[in-house]
């Protein structure tokens, strides 16, 4: 299977490098490919721009139609269109994305590549069909009952429900999370490295 990895965290010897290095590594051992995309690394800009919002909607008689302006991001969007699998790897800052992967879905995610907007009405189409196993595995700062019972799982929802559902369906979605991050002994966070490789040799 050929699989996009898409890193967002700023330090290279971060948590999360050490887990986009251990599913890596479980991944091309069994034969996989994958293609690693640490966004900082790439200098990946997150600014929606000016000529890409203009064009998000562009008209087209009574109907909107798919002109998406993508020269500035072209590169990222063929690497997701010749994905098989998504694998995602970040920490949740504010219970929420780091804004460079949020820039990242704003920008590629976009219309003419991972949806359509249905001409007869507000519905979304999806387009990334390609993509068969969509997985997340990130961090928080916060315990889990926080972060499930208080916030209510915000991320998960997010791209469960929102950016894989809308993009592809009967998408294989997964998401692994080491909660308590900020509090994690280096036990647990070895312990929670086996638990990825151990995962990632089942795709």
């Amino acid at each position: 299977m050929r699989i996009l990895m898409v890193l967002a965290h700023p330090l290279e010897d971060s948590f999360a490098a050490s887990v986009a290095r251990a599913a890596k590594e479980t991944l091309e051992g069994r034969g996989h490919r994958v293609d690693l995309l640490d966004l900082y690394r790439e200098g990946f800009d997150p600014r929606l721009t000016i000529a890409e919002r203009g064009s998000y909607f562009a008209e087209r008689g009574s109907y909107f139609a798919e002109r998406y302006d993508a020269s500035d991001v072209a590169g990222w969007i063929e690497r997701l269109k010749a994905a098989e699998g998504l694998v995602l790897v970040f920490p949740q800052w504010w219970f929420n994305f780091p804004a460079i992967l949020k820039g990242f879905f704003d920008r590629v995610f976009a219309p003419g590549v991972a949806f359509e907007h249905d001409p007869a009405g507000g519905r979304i189409v999806p387009r990334l069909t390609n993509i068969r196993l969509f997985w997340a595995l990130t961090t928080t700062g916060s315990p889990w009952w926080v972060v499930r019972l208080y916030m209510g799982d915000p991320v998960r929802r997010l791209l469960k429900r929102g950016i894989a559902a809308f993009c592809s369906k009967d998408v294989d979605f997964r998401m692994i999370s080491l909660h308590d991050m900020d509090r994690a002994t280096e036990a647990k966070r070895k312990h929670h490295l086996e638990r990825v490789r151990a995962l990632m040799s089942r795709i």
